[in-house]
């Protein structure tokens, strides 16, 4: 399943910028939004290929960015990389870098993985990454089908990534990674 993703205020970073781009993950950043507000992922007759919670929050951030002055723009890439940011091609990155170096920041919507893309992405801009999301799990979820063809989540939990196995993992690096010393 997705990963879970928490909005963060990205107003305060923002503040000072005449100008943004804001980049999203659809499937990890829009599953997220639906599963918050309990609301369809997917609606394939009302808004194919995008998340309509998703979509309300960028057009939220939009305004709320407007409000201070900071002129925005929603990137929309190729079918793939709209839904997973951290599948962009070199072609893709190198679109995201010809749209960001008319912007002072990028906005990123998605996860870790997401945020990375986008940073590669910008290297050689004078364009600052602001995070926008953060990392608070994996959803467990079902998924749901519809009329007319929505696609929803029910039964949903969110499972942290690094719980009993990172727990593990830090016993056995103290045990066998760490540098011997005589």
């Amino acid at each position: 399943m997705p990963i879970h993703l928490t909005e963060l205020d990205v107003i305060p970073e923002a503040e000072g910028l005449d100008s943004a781009l804001i980049v999203a993950c659809n499937m990890c950043a829009g599953a997220s939004l639906a599963m918050k507000e309990n609301k369809p992922f997917m609606q394939v007759f009302g808004s194919f290929l995008k998340s309509p919670p998703l979509v309300r929050y960028i057009k939220r951030l939009q305004f709320q960015l407007r409000e201070k002055g900071i002129k925005t723009k929603w990137f929309k890439g190729g079918v793939l990389q709209q839904f997973f940011l951290c599948l962009s091609t070199s072609r893709h990155r190198k679109k995201i870098q010809k749209y960001a170096k008319k912007y002072e920041a990028v906005i990123v919507l998605g996860c870790d993985s997401a945020i990375e893309t986008v940073r590669d992405s910008v290297k050689g801009t004078n364009c600052n990454v602001i995070v926008g999301m953060e990392v608070g799990g994996i959803m467990n979820t079902k998924p749901k089908f519809h009329s007319p063809c929505n696609i929803s989540f029910e039964g949903s939990k969110i499972i942290p990534i690094c719980d009993r196995h990172c727990k593990q993992a830090g016993k056995m690096g103290q045990r066998h990674f760490l540098p011997h010393h005589p």
